[in-house]
C-alpha cells in the first residue's frame, strides 16, 4: 500500500536585497516604474507542494508515489528526489516548457517581490488516476493547478481512494459550488487559519459545519499548533518544542502534511498523528529552505519524546 502525493514541484529562486525597497521606489512614479535591485546573494532551492510532501515523506521511511507535470529542465530534482526514496513515475514531464518556477527578492525589513511562473504545472490535467497499478492506502491533492485538482479529487473518490483535500492559496481559485464538491468528495481537509476563514467567507462552509462534512478536518495554527476535529471530537495539537530555534517557515505546511499522511497510513491516533505532522514541521522551521533538513527515524522518535513526554507511536 502506498501514499499517493498530487501536487506542484516548482524551483524557487530566492534574492536577499540589502537595503529597503522604499529607498528605491518613488511611490508617485509606479505608474512608470522601471528599477533594478542589487542582489549580493541567491539561493535556489527545490519547492512546490508536491515536492515538499514527497521529500518530508521520505525522511519518515516512506516511499511515497509522486503525480505532477514538470518541465525540460526537471532532471537535477529528479534526481534529488530518488536519492532520499521518492517514487517518480508518474512524474510527467512536458516538452518545450519549463517546470514551475518562483523567484523571489526579499529587502532588509522582510518585505517581498515574488513572480511565479505556472510553466508546466497547468499540463497535470494529463495525468490520470487509472495509470497507477497498485493500491493506494491515501492520497493528498494539494494546489496543482485549478483544473487539476477538480480532475485527480473526483477520480480519486471514484476509486475509491481517501484523500485529504487541501486547496492552499488555490482556494481563491475555486468556486463556491466546487468547493462544496471537493468537500464531499474528500474525506479529510487541511486548512490553515487563514484559509479556515476564506473557506467561511467562499463557500459558507465555517469550522464548526465543514467539521461535519467530512472525516476529520484539520486547521494548522503557526506557533499555537492545530487543531484536528474527528466526529464530535476536537483534539488541540500543541507545538512541538524541539529546541531548535526557528530559522525559515517556507514548507513547514507541506511538513506537516506529510506526518498526517504518514499517520493515516499507519492508522495511528488522530492525537499521535498531529504530533508527529508538529513534530516534521519544527524539524524544518530549523532549516533554510524547504527541503534541506535531514533527520533519521530515530532523530524523530528523540524530538517527539521531548516534545510531548511520551514514545513514538510505532
Amino acid at each position: 500500500m502506498s501514499i499517493l502525493v498530487c501536487g506542484s514541484i516548482a524551483y524557487d529562486t530566492l534574492f536577499s536585497f540589502e537595503d529597503r525597497f522604499d529607498n528605491h521606489i518613488l511611490p508617485d512614479q509606479l505608474h512608470k516604474i522601471s528599477t533594478t535591485f542589487k542582489v549580493p546573494s541567491m539561493r535556489r532551492e527545490f519547492g512546490g507542494c508536491g515536492g515538499n510532501i514527497a521529500y518530508n515523506l521520505a525522511l519518515l521511511g516512506e516511499r511515497p508515489i509522486v503525480m505532477a507535470a514538470v518541465g525540460e529542465d526537471f532532471e537535477p530534482y529528479r534526481m534529488h528526489l530518488r536519492r532520499v526514496g521518492v517514487d517518480d513515475r508518474f512524474v510527467r514531464t512536458v516538452r518545450g516548457k519549463f517546470t514551475s518556477q518562483c523567484f523571489g527578492i526579499a529587502d532588509r525589513d522582510g518585505n517581498q517581490l515574488m513572480a511565479f511562473h505556472p510553466g508546466s504545472m497547468d499540463d497535470a490535467v494529463l495525468n490520470h488516476m487509472d495509470v497507477l497499478e497498485e493500491d493506494v492506502h491515501v492520497a493528498i491533492v494539494a494546489p496543482s493547478g485549478h483544473a487539476a485538482c477538480l480532475q485527480h479529487c473526483r477520480e480519486l473518490a471514484e476509486r475509491g481512494t481517501p484523500f485529504i483535500f487541501d486547496p492552499g492559496q488555490e482556494l481563491p481559485l475555486f468556486s463556491r459550488e466546487e468547493l462544496h464538491e471537493l468537500v464531499d468528495l474528500a474525506s479529510y481537509v487541511t486548512l490553515n487559519d487563514y484559509e479556515s476563514e476564506l473557506m467561511k467567507e467562499r463557500a459558507g462552509l465555517p469550522v464548526e459545519v465543514l467539521r461535519h462534512r467530512v472525516e476529520a478536518l484539520v486547521v494548522t495554527r503557526g506557533a499555537q499548533g492545530a487543531e484536528i476535529y474527528a466526529g464530535d471530537s476536537v483534539h488541540l495539537i500543541p507545538r512541538a518544542d524541539t529546541g531548535r530555534p526557528p530559522v525559515d517557515p517556507m514548507g513547514c505546511g507541506d511538513a506537516f502534511r506529510a506526518g498526517l499522511l504518514y499517520g493515516l497510513r499507519h492508522r495511528l491516533g488522530w492525537k499521535e498523528t498531529g504530533r508527529i505532522a508538529n513534530v516534521m514541521g519544527a524539524v524544518k522551521v530549523a532549516s533554510q529552505g524547504p527541503q534541506n533538513h535531514h533527520i533519521d527515524p530515530e532523530g524523530l522518535a528523540e524530538l517527539y519524546e521531548r516534545a510531548y513526554g511520551e514514545p513514538w507511536p510505532l
